[in-house]
C-alpha cells in the first residue's frame, strides 16, 4: 500500500495520479477512471478512497470506509503481535567445583527457563588459576547436557570465552 511520510495511505483528495483503476465495495472492479470522477464516485457512496498500490500502472485505488479499514488493520497487527513469542538467553552460573544441592538448582532453574520457551547459556566461571583444570569444566557442562537432554538440544558446544567456559542449549522443537 502507497503510504504518506507518517505510515498512512493516501485517501481522498490526497490522490494526485491523473488515472487510476477502481475497486468498489466488493471487491469488483469498476474500472479505469480519472482521480476526480473516482472521488466522486466514493463520495457519492458516502466512503472513501483509499490508495491500496501505487506500484501497479494505473494505481489502484478501493472505495472503502477507510475508519472501518485502519480499524482491521491495527486489530490484525495487534493479533500478529499477540502470535510472536520472544525468545530470550537467560545464562545460569556455576563454578566447576560445584556440590551436588547447587548443581540440582542450577539444573532446576535452566529446566524451568527450557520449558518457558528460552535459550539457556550455561556459564562456568574459573578464578586464577583455577582455568587449568578446563577439563573438569567440560565434563560438568557435558554432564549438564545430559541431565537436560529430554527437554533441549545443545545449541554450541563448550567453548572458552576468557577466563569463562560456556555452552548453548536450546529448546527441543
Amino acid at each position: 500500500m502507497k503510504t504518506q511520510y507518517n505510515n498512512q495511505p493516501i485517501i481522498n483528495e490526497k490522490i494526485k495520479y491523473p488515472k487510476v483503476r477502481l475497486i468498489d465495495v466488493l471487491g469488483s472492479q469498476l474500472g479505469i477512471f480519472s482521480s476526480e470522477e473516482a472521488l466522486e464516485i466514493a463520495i457519492n457512496k458516502g466512503l472513501d478512497l483509499v490508495m491500496i498500490s501505487d506500484k501497479s500502472d494505473p494505481p489502484v485505488c478501493k472505495i472503502i470506509d477507510y475508519g472501518k479499514y485502519k480499524f482491521t488493520q491495527e486489530k490484525k497487527a495487534k493479533e500478529a503481535k499477540k502470535k510472536q513469542h520472544h525468545i530470550a538467553l537467560k545464562e545460569v552460573k556455576v563454578r566447576y567445583k560445584i556440590e551436588e544441592h547447587d548443581y540440582n538448582v542450577r539444573i532446576n532453574q535452566a529446566l524451568r527457563f527450557l520449558q518457558s520457551g528460552d535459550k539457556v547459556k550455561i556459564t562456568v566461571t574459573f578464578r586464577g588459576r583455577e582455568i587449568q583444570h578446563s577439563n573438569l569444566a567440560i565434563e560438568l557442562l557435558n554432564r549438564m547436557s545430559q541431565d537436560l537432554s529430554t527437554v533441549s538440544e545443545i545449541q554450541q558446544l563448550p567453548s572458552r570465552d576468557g577466563k569463562n567456559m560456556i555452552m548453548i542449549l536450546s529448546p527441543q522443537k
